[in-house]
């Protein structure tokens, strides 16, 4: 009796965080040329507000809770100059340390996901009154760059990074 009891129980246990992560839950924001998943209780908006194509923001924890957690994307046009991955990484990299203040590079790798590819870079700074940690998928593609950021309180990074990872990793090129 105790072994089907315990199947059972880690049964119910994976369904209850298999649900948390994807499934109908979840809904979908498309443009002509890329797709992107988020929970159904994130809020999306393509008003291209502060450069993005969208922002997709958390709802707030309480009354306190002054930052939203987001995912956006911005499109940076290359095609003006003969950039590949490799060196938007470089460039990127370098104004991590100029641009942000208190920048701090954590890591920069390349991954590789069937047959895109794309560079994850982690790292933190300050913006106005917030201690924030990013993480950020690099792309270039079509002379564009695409630049898809988790924006977390630097607190808050650890309890935001899975469902943050899971919609990054769902944005998808049609």
């Amino acid at each position: 009796m105790k072994p089907i009891f315990i199947i059972l129980c880690i049964a119910f246990i994976l369904c209850i965080d298999s649900m948390g992560q994807t499934g109908s839950d979840y809904k979908s924001f498309a443009k002509d040329n890329y797709s992107i998943s988020y929970p159904g209780n994130w809020e999306v908006s393509s008003n291209g507000q502060m450069g993005t194509s969208f922002i997709i923001l958390s709802p707030l924890e309480s009354d306190h809770d002054k930052f939203r957690e987001n995912v956006n994307l911005m499109i940076q046009d290359l095609s003006r100059y003969n950039i590949d991955l490799n060196e938007f990484v470089s460039i990127s990299e370098g104004q991590l340390k100029t641009m942000i203040t208190n920048g701090n590079l954590i890591s920069s790798e390349r991954v590789k996901a069937g047959k895109s590819e794309y560079h994850k870079v982690i790292y933190t700074g300050d913006q106005d009154i917030y201690k924030l940690k990013f993480e950020q998928y690099y792309w270039v593609d079509n002379k564009k760059a695409y630049i898809l950021t988790l924006s977390c309180e630097t607190n808050q990074f650890d309890t935001y990074q899975s469902v943050g990872e899971n919609i990054l990793n769902s944005f998808k090129f049609n």
